[in-house]
């Protein structure tokens, strides 16, 4: 009896294809002792398998991991395509991207994780950097493989374990990518992913078995993520909003950025932190810009994401559209003229028309905000000094993109973009070569590269004396 009353209070939810509104699975709650329950295997795991084997034999896992994903890498864009929309050509390219990570890190981490040497009075001393434990991450939705894997993938070779608590937006994918770790044959609880609620998160964060965190999604959720991590002491890495400048100065390519600029914007239908968000465009080729814009946004195909022809998907859910559209109502409210779209789409699914915003002002929303959909403002400006300074007049600090022909003027003014990524004649992308990370509201701590590596590990000082030097050579070597 006890049984059965356990069972009739479990909490249970739908996935809702975008594209269609049609239910695709139901899913049930871990209970928060469920939750801790996984903590604790994947700190046994820690302790007894993963961070005894060394990091090359960690990195070979890796390897495997990175055939996996290529393997399954249709089926797994289906699946994100399913569940939040994309569009079904970018969401292949995103397991693509996976699996080059892993190649990445296998091939680097050996060397980016080596001890450190140095000299102080002790006849030997060195950096060493050793894995913290069990660090719990927790993603969004809108890059359902790739942000799991930009952060597990440094996490793990490091020799943390990792729980993953995925958006109940697509449980499938967070299933999916525990699945493709089982089959790259790491050992069992290194990396599992669970599907429950809030309140098991924060009872996760507070546990003696959560060491780190990492968080990507909404400031304001990056906040109370934080804070809870600081107040039980445990190291934490957020990633949070962007609302990027795209400026475009007058010595650019103005047709090139304006192409580049489209895509910049509608990449995973303007649901992408690191999308040009604001275009700021220099007086003298603004009309140039706006026009050629516009004409890149009217071509692009807006329908089925399973199409492979599709260039903009659908939103998330109908209260994303809710929320792209009131920020466009205010902006048209304030004197803004809509280009092209302006509106929902009529029909089936949670769709935004692709949107281009001119006579646009500092007061409105669109350039205040965060706009996570299909949606451009249009600002310009009278010159460089004021790009920079309506670029840095922003609460977001994610990246920028900068168009100039002058290399000389664009490493002046790279450096002074309040940004923690700056691209120039070039889209803000992430690369796991390189850091990718915020200042600002838009986050705190740094992922990929070999900065995103010593993230979650202890960096720890050694210092030995009285040893010879045939003693500190061999230990060197």
């Amino acid at each position: 009896m006890k049984r059965s009353a356990a069972l009739q209070t479990r909490s249970y939810f739908h996935t809702v294809n975008p594209a269609t509104g049609e239910s695709i699975a139901r899913y049930e709650l871990l209970s928060s002792d469920e939750a801790i329950g996984a903590a604790k295997r994947a700190q046994r795991a820690f302790q007894s398998k993963w961070s005894s084997l060394s990091i090359a034999e960690r990195s070979d896992h890796l390897r495997t991991l990175a055939k996996v994903l290529r393997a399954k890498k249709i089926d797994y864009a289906k699946l994100i395509t399913r569940e939040m929309g994309k569009p079904i050509s970018q969401s292949e390219a995103e397991v693509e991207k996976c699996a080059w990570t892993a190649e990445v890190y296998a091939e680097n981490s050996v060397k980016w994780l080596a001890d450190e040497f140095g000299k102080t009075d002790a006849e030997l001393s060195y950096v060493t950097f050793q894995a913290l434990g069990v660090v719990l991450s927790i993603m969004p939705w809108n890059f359902p493989f790739w942000q799991v894997f930009r952060f597990a993938i440094p996490a793990l070779v490091a020799g943390n374990t990792s729980v993953l608590r995925h958006s109940t937006a697509c449980p499938g994918c967070s299933l999916a990518v525990e699945e493709s770790f089982e089959e790259a044959g790491f050992p069992e609880d290194v990396f599992s992913s669970i599907v429950t609620d809030h309140e098991a998160v924060s009872r996760l964060i507070e546990s003696d078995h959560i060491h780190g965190v990492s968080f990507t999604g909404s400031v304001a959720a990056g906040a109370r993520i934080g804070e809870l991590a600081g107040r039980n002491l445990k190291k934490f890495v957020l990633e949070l909003g962007g609302s990027d400048s795209f400026i475009v100065l007058e010595d650019a390519d103005v047709e090139r950025a304006a192409e580049v600029g489209a895509n910049a914007r509608l990449i995973n239908s303007g649901q992408s932190c690191i999308a040009a968000k604001r275009f700021i465009i220099v007086k003298s080729v603004a009309r140039r810009f706006a026009d050629r814009f516009t004409r890149e946004f009217e071509k692009r195909k807006t329908g089925d994401p399973m199409d492979p022809k599709t260039d903009v998907g659908p939103l998330v859910n109908s209260q994303q559209v809710a929320v792209v559209d009131e920020q466009v109502k205010d902006a048209i409210s304030k004197g803004a003229k809509a280009a092209v779209g302006g509106r929902p789409r009529n029909g089936a699914g949670t769709f935004y028309e692709p949107t281009v915003l001119e006579r646009v002002t500092l007061e409105m929303r669109v350039m205040r905000e965060e706009v996570f959909g299909p949606v451009a403002p249009i600002y310009v400006v009278s010159d460089e000094a004021e790009a920079i300074k309506v670029a840095n007049d922003s609460q977001f600090g994610l990246g920028a993109s900068l168009w100039t022909s002058d290399v000389s003027k664009a490493k002046r003014l790279a450096g002074w973009i309040q940004s923690g990524v700056v691209f120039v004649n070039a889209l803000v992308k992430s690369d796991p070569r390189m850091p990718f990370g915020g200042i600002k509201r838009s986050g705190i701590g740094r992922e990929l590269s070999k900065y995103g590596l010593r993230e979650f590990v202890n960096v720890k000082s050694v210092n030995i004396y009285g040893i010879s030097g045939a003693e500190q050579k061999l230990l060197v070597e």
